[in-house]
């Protein structure tokens, strides 16, 4: 495992800057430029930000107040594409975070056989293409101290059997590989770990980990676009971490506010698509309250559709408006 210098870093900028994410019963228009209390960039270029303001020049004054309790937050840039728009995405954000002196946070989300062909489905080719992607993303990150968040659910899938044989052997490697990449850019990685209710074998998902080279990154996540309890993802990473020597880990808390429902299907669809009834979770903070975690962050974009699930929602990452609307009105505070 790494030094865990993580995120501590950004401690120190979030200081300097000043600022922080206004409070939920009277937020402000996000600037051109943002550095949050946790030192991430807040983009002011994303489908919240955009809702927000048209909902306001409608006269819908209250939902578009409801609506940046989301776009007032950090959330990652997701890079899918092929490897050259991934340099030039990549690259165009981390010049709008240097710009406003915040830390870039990323989700690297292109392996081959990505979400084992379901909503989410899609990534590389194959494996050579993923190295020439990786090597693409991190020559855009080169020096720009950016957190990146490796794969969600690449390694559960390991373990759930729909990536198996030599596939799986394979994305050993490429994750390992991925991780060296950037690491070797200067990134901060969090090698994805799922949720408590995927695989909850703690074992079993740290020997996945460890073949997929979590040793050499700066630790493993949890909870990404899922709706687990920051408790419950505390309890199975610090399960996770004992297995691993210490492993330090970041938790998403972007829709885990009401926790996950409780049903494994709903009208027709799996729980965790867009499930109703969901909240915003706690905001991006580094300081945890917990010694191996290093952060909670929004990792998933709250308001983007988990995929079209049932009639009428959206592809997996298109904006939700109504949904995202149900999130902020049942958050806390």
């Amino acid at each position: 495992m790494r030094p865990a210098r993580a995120l501590a870093a950004l401690l120190a900028v979030g200081v300097a800057a000043g600022c922080s994410a206004p409070p939920a019963d009277a937020p402000a228009p996000v600037p051109a430029a943002v550095v949050s209390g946790s030192g991430f960039y807040v983009d002011p270029d994303t489908a919240a930000a955009g809702q927000a303001s048209r909902w306001e020049a409608e006269g819908r004054t209250e939902d578009a107040a409801l609506i940046r309790r989301i776009s007032g937050q950090p959330f990652p840039l997701w890079v899918t594409g092929d490897a050259e728009q991934v340099r030039a995405q990549a690259a165009e954000y981390v010049g709008r975070a240097a710009a406003a002196g915040a830390r870039p946070l990323l989700v690297a989300y292109n392996i081959p056989h990505r979400d084992c062909g379901s909503f989410s489905g899609g990534g590389a080719p194959d494996g050579d293409y993923y190295r020439s992607w990786v090597a693409a993303l991190s020559l855009a990150l080169d020096g720009s101290g950016a957190t990146v968040i490796l794969e969600p659910d690449a390694v559960p899938h390991e373990l759930s059997g729909c990536v198996d044989g030599e596939l799986r052997d394979e994305r050993y490697e490429l994750l390992g590989a991925a991780i060296d990449e950037l690491t070797a850019a200067g990134a901060t990685v969090y090698l994805d770990a799922g949720n408590p209710g995927f695989i909850s074998d703690p074992d079993a998902l740290a020997g996945a980990l460890e073949r997929s080279g979590v040793d050499r990154a700066d630790g493993f996540s949890l909870n990404v676009a899922n709706f687990r309890t920051t408790e419950e993802n505390i309890a199975f990473g610090t399960a996770i971490s004992e297995r691993l020597d210490g492993a330090r880990f970041v938790v998403d808390t972007s829709r885990n506010g009401a926790g996950a429902p409780p049903e494994e299907d709903i009208d027709g669809a799996p729980s965790f698509c867009n499930p109703p009834g969901r909240a915003l979770g706690a905001a991006p903070t580094l300081d945890a309250g917990h010694p191996l975690v290093d952060a909670l962050l929004w990792v998933k974009r709250p308001g983007e559709s988990d995929g079209a699930c049932r009639p009428g929602e959206p592809e997996a990452g298109q904006w939700y408006p109504d949904y995202a609307l149900g999130l902020a009105e049942r958050a806390a505070g």
